[in-house]
C-alpha cells in the first residue's frame, strides 16, 4: 500500500511541478525520475513526495534546488570523440551542399556541444575562418527555452544533434521528441543522437535512414 501512496504522490508533484513553474516532466522515465525524487527528498528534509510537493509550491527557493536533481548538467567539450570525428569525416562534405547552415542542439546543457560543433565547422571552414575558440563563436550561437514534452516544431534546421537526453524520456515522450526533429530538419537532413540511442523502436524510423550505424546518425528520407 505505501509503494501506491508514493505513485500517487509523485505523479501529483509532477503535475504540481507543471502547472506552477510550466516545467514538463509528466513523460520522463519513471524509474530514473524517481531516484532523482527521493535523492532530493532526503536532501531538502522532506519525509514524502507530498511534502516535497509542499515546500515547491510555496516556497520559491525550493524549486531551484529541486531542478537542479531533475535535470542532467553533465557536459563538456568534444565529449564522446568518435561523434564528432564521425560528423566531421562523413556529415560536414553534405553539409557543405547547404547554402546556409542551421543547426538545433537539442538539450545542450551549458553548451558545450554547441561550441565543439562551432569549433569544429569553422576548422572546416562552414561558415568560419581559422580555428580559435573566441567571442565568435557565442556570437553564432542562440539559447532558446524549447521543451521537447510541449512545444512545436523549433526551426528548419540541417542537423539535430540530441545525445544523452532521450534516454531520460518514456517512449511516448520520445517519440514526440523524434518527430519535433523530423519536422524541423530540411530534406536530406541529418539527426544525431550518439551511439546510447536510436531510432529502432520509434514510429518515425521510417522517415529516416541509417547514415552512421556506430554513432547512430541518421538522414532524413527525401520523401518524408
Amino acid at each position: 500500500m505505501a509503494e501506491a501512496v508514493e505513485d500517487i504522490e509523485f505523479r501529483l508533484l509532477l503535475e504540481a511541478v507543471f502547472r506552477k513553474y510550466h516545467y514538463d516532466f509528466r513523460g520522463y522515465s519513471t524509474a530514473s525520475l524517481k531516484r532523482r525524487l527521493r535523492q532530493a527528498r532526503e536532501r531538502m528534509n522532506c519525509s514524502s513526495f507530498s511534502q516535497l510537493q509542499d515546500r515547491v509550491l510555496h516556497d520559491p527557493s525550493a524549486f531551484p534546488e529541486l531542478i537542479s536533481f531533475l535535470t542532467v548538467q553533465v557536459s563538456e567539450l568534444f565529449r564522446d570523440p568518435a561523434y564528432f570525428r564521425a560528423i566531421r569525416e562523413r556529415v560536414v562534405p553534405y553539409l557543405r551542399t547547404y547554402p546556409s547552415l542551421k543547426v538545433w542542439v537539442a538539450g545542450c546543457s551549458a553548451g558545450e556541444e554547441v561550441y565543439s560543433l562551432a569549433i569544429l565547422f569553422r576548422e572546416e571552414g562552414l561558415a568560419y575562418g581559422g580555428a580559435v575558440f573566441d567571442k565568435s563563436l557565442r556570437r553564432r550561437a542562440v539559447f532558446s527555452d524549447h521543451s521537447l514534452a510541449a512545444d512545436q516544431v523549433f526551426a528548419e534546421v540541417q542537423l539535430v544533434s540530441c545525445r544523452n537526453v532521450l534516454i531520460y524520456f518514456d517512449r511516448p515522450l520520445q517519440d514526440r521528441a523524434i518527430g519535433l526533429f523530423k519536422d524541423s530538419l530540411s530534406r536530406k537532413g541529418f539527426l544525431g543522437l550518439g551511439a546510447k540511442e536510436s531510432l529502432r523502436f520509434s514510429s518515425h524510423a521510417d522517415g529516416f535512414e541509417t547514415f552512421d550505424q556506430a554513432e547512430r546518425i541518421y538522414r532524413k528520407r527525401g520523401d518524408a
